[in-house]
């Protein structure tokens, strides 16, 4: 079946398909269940297994990309990144659309995101400090340590300020210290 590239074996809980039992089970326990036992001693994030904790460390922590568009010269963390970027941003290939406002998606997961946290406004995990409530659980862990634990593990390689998310760092970096302004004012 791998060779034939038959995928018999179906995720009950969200139609994924999958060549092999074991990858299946694999799926269910990372995606699904959320097992995530590799943890990355920087941040907490957590991995289901030890080569996403490398890639993790290398590229988030170290900004390591070592794979690199050939169009537009933006780098990623894994070929999988890359192939989406190429498809979504370059081949504007969105085949996802969400029934009820036409946003279009590269990917089937992200387009059950959006409809969860945008139209159906699902929350369920709730912060245990102050009661906020969030659609990922990823984003209820940086919620809390960057509000409750103010961990920033993201520091700033010249005047060394600390950002709990890499996208913040980057957008203090780029209006900072290479004073890129994404607004200008209209009057001066």
């Amino acid at each position: 079946t791998v060779h034939e590239k038959k995928k018999s074996f179906n995720c009950s809980i969200c139609d994924k398909s999958f060549a092999q039992k074991g990858t299946l089970k694999f799926h269910v326990a990372t995606v699904h269940e959320e097992k995530k036992t590799f943890k990355c001693e920087i941040c907490d994030y957590r991995f289901a297994q030890k080569v996403q904790i490398t890639a993790h460390v290398a590229s988030v922590h170290g900004g390591k990309k070592p794979f690199d568009c050939t169009i537009c010269g933006k780098g990623f963390t894994t070929k999988q990144s890359l192939k989406w970027h190429v498809t979504a941003v370059h081949e504007k290939k969105k085949p996802f659309r969400c029934s009820i406002c036409d946003t279009c998606f590269s990917q089937k997961g992200k387009l059950k995101i959006h409809i969860a946290t945008v139209h159906e406004e699902k929350k369920s995990f709730k912060c245990s400090i102050c009661n906020k409530g969030f659609a990922q659980k990823g984003k209820l862990k940086i919620h809390v340590a960057a509000v409750h634990e103010e961990k920033k593990s993201f520091k700033c390689s010249i005047c060394n300020k600390g950002f709990a998310q890499k996208q913040n760092l980057n957008v203090h970096f780029a209006t900072i210290h290479e004073e890129k302004k994404s607004f200008k004012c209209s009057i001066c």
